[in-house]
């Protein structure tokens, strides 16, 4: 890239096993991308081992008995507007939710913003992708997060994954932007092939532009991989 980018943004799925070793390697990978690096957990990762191995905390900042398994919810400055990066996860299960306490912390942190403008970003999608698969174990209860972001006049767009398919759709009368799988891409129904995903489709990416006008442009692009890179 020529230009490097104001932030990169992983929503979550970063071990696939959250075992300590998983978050060694992602910690290691991602170190070495020259702009600052923004997660939160997926369905695959582990509370307690993503605090330690990629974030380094032992529970949340500032709790004054820190719990480990407790929601990962951050929220990270970036030039004029602000990122909230939040923990849709259930311990145990593929499925999601904004439980209370990070329903509260969401709506505390975008009141206490004011007018600056505020992205966020969780893992589970909000609504339906058109997959009787992944619908199953979206984010459930999204009425009270439509709910919450009702009248929030300076919330751009949400940013989620989980879904290894780049979509663009509407909540709450955002943009929804769903990132690409760098492992893997969801076969959709329409789709020929055998199987849940296509395992050799090429990583993706999405550049996501916040302007002036606080109106959200989003590119989507595959990623060669080195040896296809090599082969040309």
């Amino acid at each position: 890239m020529h230009r490097r980018p104001d932030a990169v943004l992983v929503t979550g799925d970063i071990a696939d096993h959250g075992t300590p070793a998983e978050y060694a390697e992602a910690a290691e990978l991602l170190a070495r991308i020259e702009a600052p690096v923004l997660t939160c957990p997926g369905n695959h990762d582990d509370r307690a081992a993503y605090r330690k191995g990629l974030l380094d905390l032992p529970g949340e900042p500032g709790g004054a008995d820190p719990d480990p398994y407790a929601p990962i919810n951050r929220l990270h400055q970036v030039g004029d507007y602000a990122i909230l990066m939040c923990d849709s996860t259930i311990p145990g299960e593929d499925g999601g939710a904004l439980d209370d306490a990070t329903l509260e912390w969401l709506g505390r942190t975008l009141d206490s913003l004011g007018d600056t403008p505020a992205l966020i970003a969780f893992h589970h999608p909000p609504t339906v992708i058109h997959h009787e698969y992944l619908d199953s174990i979206n984010l459930d209860d999204a009425d009270r997060l439509a709910g919450l972001l009702a009248g929030r006049a300076h919330v751009p767009a949400l940013l989620v994954g989980h879904a290894h398919t780049s979509a663009a759709t509407t909540f709450a009368g955002l943009p929804l932007l769903i990132a690409p799988g760098v492992t893997s891409t969801l076969r959709m129904p329409w789709e020929a092939g055998e199987g849940l995903v296509d395992i050799v489709s090429p990583p993706g990416v999405a550049f996501h532009v916040l302007d002036e006008d606080r109106r959200i442009t989003t590119h989507f692009r595959v990623v060669e991989r080195p040896e296809e890179h090599a082969a040309r």
